[in-house]
């Protein structure tokens, strides 16, 4: 499984439990017209999740890019020590 194929399958997860959330919601306020308990559990539980996919995989990202940016910097720093040499 490549990389971008498991990101497209967190995002699509966090997207559709979201929605699942919601749907689950409306159902249960038009059935009994209030809203209970453990559907509000169910919710809170699917934001906590899709929160947690999206910002990991943000944070993550943010992370390899400092990284490369630092190791671009040192490899270009030495490169320019190592050509200024006579």
């Amino acid at each position: 499984m490549t990389t971008k194929s498991k990101e497209w399958l967190q995002y699509a997860t966090a997207v559709l439990i979201v929605l699942s959330g919601i749907a689950l919601t409306f159902i249960c306020f038009f059935i009994k017209e209030e809203v209970t308990e453990g559907v509000l559990w169910y919710v809170a539980q699917a934001l906590t999740f899709a929160g947690a996919v999206f910002g990991i995989n943000i944070y993550f990202h943010s992370k390899i890019g400092e990284s490369e940016s630092r190791i671009k910097m040192y490899l270009d720093q030495q490169l320019q020590e190592k050509t200024t040499k006579p």
